[in-house]
């Protein structure tokens, strides 16, 4: 009996790892397949403003958080007492192991971000918040370049 709920935990646990293996790096220097070969409206500007954020966890990564959590949680419940003391055991463990499992990969999804607030050179203002990249640091009237595809955008300094 002990070997299915062990076989069961390695299995949950590698779905979450696979899942949370799945984040796409959101700097403004890497783009997904998808991204390729589509049109991207180009403007330029200065940085008036560049203030850090935080960037909260992930909420697809948080669900299979709370139920990879929850299913550990209702397998080791189950282990305490006999009857019905077992199915309670189980019921508290498994709230328990979501509501950890919740937490938990929300943290490991948080990032650090930067919202810049920026004046275009065609006078129009705009913020967007992109994580940060040690490797592309943002400064108050640095010229940037920003990179518009549907709704969403990424700066990048303009050297």
């Amino acid at each position: 009996m002990m070997r299915l709920h062990i076989s069961t935990l390695v299995v949950i646990l590698l779905i979450t790892g696979i899942e949370t293996g799945c984040v796409g790096n959101p700097y403004g220097d890497t783009y997904a397949v998808s991204d390729t070969r589509q049109i991207q409206h180009v403007s330029y500007g200065v940085i008036i403003r560049a203030a850090p954020v935080n960037i909260e966890g992930d909420k697809g990564s948080s669900t299979v958080g709370t139920i990879a959590g929850g299913a550990v949680g209702g397998i080791l419940g189950s282990n305490i007492g006999g009857g019905s003391g077992s199915d309670i055991a189980a019921i508290g463990g498994a709230i328990l192991g979501g509501i950890a499992g919740n937490k938990a990969a929300q943290g490991l999804t948080k990032r650090h971000g930067v919202k810049l607030t920026i004046k275009l050179d065609s006078g129009k203002t705009i913020a967007v918040v992109q994580e940060v990249n040690p490797n592309m640091l943002f400064r108050t009237g640095q010229r940037v370049q920003i990179n518009q595809q549907g709704g969403t955008a990424r700066v990048v300094p303009i050297n």
